[in-house]
């Protein structure tokens, strides 16, 4: 199975294929013509990953700078 997606990371489009020999790709829900993916989500898909078991890690802004 073969996968082909155009993603944008905020400061360019970039275009990725990619080719799996044994799986298949389990593709996000296109909603609004859009399938959104955070970065490591992608990272994730494109490894042949399970992508809906990558969750951003919550980062507590800090109160002060040093």
């Amino acid at each position: 199975m073969s996968g082909n997606l155009h993603y944008w990371d905020g400061s360019g489009l970039v275009m990725a294929y990619k080719r799996l020999e044994d799986n298949s790709f389990t593709w996000p829900a296109i909603k609004n013509g859009v399938m959104r993916l955070e970065p490591a989500q992608f990272e994730a898909l494109f490894a042949g990953l399970d992508w809906r078991r990558v969750q951003p890690l919550e980062v507590a802004v800090p109160a002060a700078a040093e």
